[in-house]
């Protein structure tokens, strides 16, 4: 994608804009964001002055801006009266001041008045009887006229999304101040932003004031939208949050703080990586510095399991912006898992010379001491990122995993569920409560959260792999076989070959299939006993110690058609098999040994000794069922004497 000159200087006024009207309103993550696109559109070298279309002088005689105005000539004329006391209130807000800022719009008495008036009205309001068409009348005989209803002061729209943010803001420190100690006995769900109510009643009268015939609110911008969709959000109606936050999309699509609402509104994602990927491919020829969609590159190859990838896209960001921590945990992450204990330790002292109080400094150092084995320093620093910032999702997942490695089920299982509340699309955490009640054996509610990490990512054969070994121990071997043939065909998606969630070692290899699922499905068809298919499993197993081959016949998986339930929300008409192509296997492992040993005694109880001695002595050159296979050998040696006399 290649813009023109007139198109980039309208891209460059937009983002401008944004950057300056997110200041004012004090969604300083969305300036941010707007800013940093800004800076990375390439200048033309040695622009002429009478070409350049940014070029802005101000007309003689005219102070410079300060603030930016409004097309709205009403909301203009307010905007100038309210100047000086919007600049007190700013002031407020950058210093931390939340309630002296909403104070300066929105005093404590006439709040205090809202409230009183909104209860009792709803105190008042008997239930209505009938089902008649249409709003029906008034129990109450007081006419509707009548009644009393909340009244402002007549405030720019400006002025009062700053007022009612800073309630905001006020509500979640108070919020997190009450929670006291992270995992603490006041740290529930109890705790609540207590301003919400207040801030709901506001703009449901500012709304229900300009809301027209047709339903449709006039004269928004935008900011009081995204607001009102936040707090229906917080109150989880989370269906007419997401009405609100795209009317204010619709209204103002540069406010990126409204977009990442509506993202974690989403239960769901469905699979778009080759389209995220051309995407980002476009957007990077007109931003091609943007750390933003460099770190968007580097999270998408560590989704797709390209850790290799992933690794060198954030050296490159780290090249570019040396002093930039935003997503540096999901960094962390990744070398975790690849076990790159030198790179993790300079990671770690970066963060820490940078700003060792930021969330994401803590994650990555907590990271650090996990990979050490030094659980309990790990999870001090996964509680001080919390204490920063209660809604820090990998902090919350990360320090699941430490519990469970200190053997403390019940606060593994708490984090967990806080990890869940931040982010229901965390399939991480979903796939950790499920294993910490596998430790406490409790099958049934294990194989409820695993079958929640699947459907979130259908992909991933560790989450297939997880129900179906949970089927398996719950006796269910037919719907344990239907998973575990979806985990292979899972692996076939992705070309990595390391695991994705925990850091326990990779088990996709590029073109063969997991010799223990194999071996697992071998295992749940003799049980049923189906021994033509679990012999069939078993060689398949064998079968990738050298890879893919001939012996691969992807029709008897048959994977495809299968389903675990009725219920299902993975992405039907996957292609069948592991894999294909001529990549090098596993090697000898202990489950091709065990399919192995299962092959020699098969041969042996169907009397084909020759195929039984072959097996044993491939068993005694392996090195992992070495005595067992000796004495399977002298067996065969015996037999087949006793044939020869």
């Amino acid at each position: 994608m290649v813009l023109n000159e007139n198109e980039t200087a309208q891209l460059r006024a937009a983002l401008q804009d944004a950057v300056v009207k997110c200041s004012e309103r004090c969604l300083y993550q969305s300036a941010k964001w707007a800013a940093e696109l800004l800076t990375s559109i390439p200048v033309r070298e040695d622009p002429e002055p009478e070409d350049s279309q940014m070029t802005e002088v101000p007309p003689e005689g005219l102070p410079p801006i300060v603030v930016t105005g409004n097309l709205d000539p009403e909301e203009a004329l307010l905007e100038t009266k309210e100047i000086n006391q919007y600049l007190l209130a700013k002031s407020f807000f950058d210093c931390r001041e939340f309630d002296r800022c909403a104070a300066v719009f929105l005093p404590d008495t006439l709040l205090a008045g809202i409230l009183a008036i909104s209860s009792k009205e709803s105190q008042n309001t008997p239930a209505r009887k009938g089902k008649g068409k249409g709003k029906g009348k008034e129990s109450s005989d007081e006419p509707a006229s009548s009644k009393p209803t909340p009244t402002l002061p007549k405030l720019s729209q400006k002025s009062l999304f700053l007022a009612l943010y800073a309630k905001y803001m006020s509500g979640e420190k108070k919020k997190d101040e009450d929670s006291e100690m992270v995992l603490g006995p006041q740290d529930g769900g109890s705790n609540g932003n207590k301003q919400l109510v207040t801030i709901s009643r506001i703009l449901e009268g500012w709304f229900q004031e300009r809301t027209g015939n047709d339903g449709q609110v006039t004269g928004g911008q935008g900011w009081l939208e995204y607001l009102y969709g936040m707090v229906l959000a917080k109150n989880k109606n989370e269906e007419e949050a997401m009405r609100w936050l795209i009317q204010s999309v619709h209204r103002y699509p540069m406010n990126w703080g409204c977009w990442q609402e509506m993202t974690s509104l989403v239960g769901r994602v469905q699979d778009s990586t080759p389209n995220v990927s051309h995407i980002l491919a476009e957007l990077l020829t007109i931003f091609p510095e943007s750390s933003f969609l460099l770190t968007c590159s580097a999270l998408l190859a560590y989704h797709e399991k390209d850790f290799v990838g992933a690794d060198a896209h954030f050296n490159h960001l780290l090249a570019k912006h040396p002093h930039r921590l935003d997503s540096l945990d999901h960094y962390s992450n990744i070398l975790f898992v690849m076990n790159m204990r030198p790179k993790l330790s300079f990671l770690a002292h970066l963060c820490s010379t940078i700003d060792k109080f930021r969330p994401e400094s803590c994650v990555v150092i907590g990271n650090y001491y996990s990979l050490l084995s030094q659980h309990e320093k790990a999870v001090q620093y996964f509680r001080r990122a919390l204490t920063l910032d209660r809604s820090c999702l990998s902090a919350w997942t990360l320090m699941g995993h430490e519990y469970v490695e200190l053997k403390n089920t019940h606060a593994a299982i708490e984090s967990y569920r806080r990890a869940v509340d931040v982010n229901r699309r965390d399939y991480r955490a979903w796939y950790g409560l499920g294993q910490t009640y596998e430790v406490l054996e409790m099958h049934a509610y294990a194989l409820w959260y695993f079958k929640r990490a699947a459907g979130i990512r259908p992909w991933d054969g560790k989450m297939w792999m997880a129900v179906g070994s949970c089927l398996q121990k719950m006796g269910r071997d037919l719907e344990g076989i239907k998973a575990l043939k979806r985990a292979l065909v899972a692996e076939s998606y992705y070309d990595a070959g390391v695991e994705s969630s925990f850091g326990s070692g990779g088990r996709e290899r590029g073109g063969t299939m997991d010799p223990e699922i194999l071996l697992q499905i071998a295992g749940m068809y003799e049980r049923l006993g189906e021994e033509e298919e679990a012999k069939g499993y078993m060689e398949m197993c064998v079968a990738q110690e050298e890879g893919p081959g001939d012996n691969h016949d992807a029709s008897v998986i048959n994977i495809h058609t299968d389903s675990i339930s009725s219920d299902d929300e993975s992405r039907p008409g996957a292609a069948g098999g592991g894999g294909s192509g001529g990549e090098a296997g596993t090697g000898v492992t202990a489950s091709t040994s065990k399919a192995r040993m299962w092959l020699a005694k098969y041969a042996m109880r169907t009397g084909d000794y020759q195929r039984a001695m072959q097996l044993g002595t491939e068993l005694c050159q392996d090195g992992v069922e070495v005595e067992e296979a000796k004495a399977l050998v002298r067996e065969v040696r015996v037999r087949l004497e006793g044939i020869s006399t």
